[in-house]
């Protein structure tokens, strides 16, 4: 793994967030790396953390098994004029510190009667498709939304964490970067061609949405989490290959608040907009995001939401499998919605 501070044509996702993380310690005294076991030569449970501590010792601190009382030390770290980053080793043990998140740290930057930085970026792995049982693979996102002054945000495979992670650390107020597991491992992608049909582009100068298309004429567009992005690429392949349906793809890097102005040019006009997410129904991002779309758009066609079972999630993986957002399920919705509206206008 390199933290040269330049990218590699190989680099995969996991070695440009540690990149990323390199960067910031390395360009600032003022931040701090906190989490489990995240000390060499360990570097954390999926190693984003790999170099930190053996580079920056006195400013990469291991901690005990304890999310709430981590995440308060970080806290007072913020108010004490530092920048702190927090891994929680699990997303699903966020909940352990959800008190000092969302009735400390989001709350600090407005309680005291006048505006008070606070600098803080929670890192939080997420999602299934690896076996690890009920309590070790929820999407968690839905949790934290409509918290204020507490962004979230989202890793994918487009964007770019060495510019991204300093513009969320810089912010005066705390955020949470979900990452999808399944992604680390996989390629680094970006800007231009990103296989044999589809090229991506961004929507915005700060390079905070991603579009992802074949020519600019979709019949239907999916909005989809970072982690979603993989499913719903492979998905959109399909869909135009088989079933002659073109798909664009919109993956926003930040999702919440939603910024849906530098998608007005799409989706004031798209014939059918989908969210894919990999969470549970009810109360999520999706539905949020229709909110969004609704208000700024009133007289479109509804939203559509695509989400996981209503359910636990397995350890078995053929379990788990049926309960996670696959790309057939993303198929089998887009073609089945557009062949009954438009019954002749795609190949049968």
């Amino acid at each position: 793994m390199t933290n040269t501070g330049e990218r590699s044509t190989s680099e995969r996702i996991i070695e440009n967030l540690n990149r990323a993380l390199h960067a910031l310690l390395d360009g600032d005294d003022r931040v701090f790396f906190l989490g489990e076991d995240v000390l060499d030569p360990y570097g954390g449970a999926f190693k984003a953390a790999r170099g930190l501590s053996t580079k920056y010792p006195d400013r990469v601190l291991t901690t005990p098994i304890s999310e709430l009382g981590f995440v308060g030390v970080a806290n007072g770290l913020s108010l004490a004029g530092q920048r702190p980053i927090v891994e929680i080793m699990f997303g699903d043990f966020i909940f352990l510190a959800f008190d000092q998140i969302i009735n400390f740290a989001a709350k600090s930057v407005s309680m005291y009667g006048r505006r008070v930085p606070h600098h803080l970026l929670i890192r939080c792995p997420v999602g299934g498709h690896r076996g690890y049982g009920a309590t070790h693979s929820q999407s968690v996102q839905k949790h934290f939304l409509g918290v204020p002054d507490l962004d979230l945000f989202e890793l994918s495979p487009l964007h770019d964490n060495t510019a991204l992670l300093p513009r969320i650390l810089a912010r005066d107020h705390p955020g949470i970067l979900f990452e999808s597991k399944v992604l680390y491992a996989q390629p680094q992608l970006g800007e231009g061609a990103i296989d044999d049909l589809f090229t991506c582009e961004f929507l915005d100068e700060e390079r905070m949405t991603a579009h992802v298309f074949v020519d600019r004429d979709p019949q239907a567009i999916l909005i989809a989490s970072g982690g979603s992005f993989p499913a719903c690429w492979q998905a959109a392949r399909q869909l135009l290959l088989e079933h002659e349906i073109e798909v664009q793809i919109v993956v926003p890097f930040q999702l919440y608040p939603f910024e849906v102005q530098s998608l007005a040019p799409l989706l004031s006009t798209a014939p059918a907009l989908y969210v894919v997410e990999e969470g549970t129904a009810g109360g999520t991002w999706g539905a949020e995001v229709a909110a969004v779309v609704a208000e700024a758009w009133p007289h479109r066609a509804p939203v559509r939401l695509i989400h996981s079972a209503d359910s636990i999630i397995p350890s078995a993986r053929h379990l788990e499998r049926d309960v996670l957002v696959q790309p057939e399920n993303i198929v089998k919705r887009v073609s089945t919605d557009l062949h009954a509206i438009h019954p002749r206008s795609h190949h049968q």
